[in-house]
């Protein structure tokens, strides 16, 4: 899953496997099914090199899908891509 793909890319090795929590952004045009993508992320993040970071999700206008912020055990956000926009998992719609 591309999420996973642009958690790899963000975090290093080492701090993978100390990821607490996976901020995203949806927007609200973006097509996902909420439960769909919650069920997946739960299975892909419960394996290695994650282990079992939880996802927060929030809405937001538009048809984008991004990873808005990570947070790692010293609970400091890791700061993901330029500030502010975040990383676009997918193509122009979001998927």
């Amino acid at each position: 899953m591309e999420i996973c793909s642009v958690l790899e890319q963000q975090l290093d090795p080492s701090q993978r496997a100390q990821l607490v929590t996976v901020g995203l952004d949806v927007g609200e045009d973006a097509g996902i099914e909420m439960s769909n993508l919650q069920f997946c992320l739960d299975a892909l993040l419960t394996q290695p090199p994650f282990a079992g970071a939880a996802v927060t999700v929030t809405s937001v206008p538009g048809g984008d899908l991004r990873v808005g912020y990570l947070e790692v055990d010293d609970e400091r956000p890791v700061p993901v891509a330029t500030a502010g926009t975040g990383s676009r998992v997918g193509g122009s719609d979001g998927r």
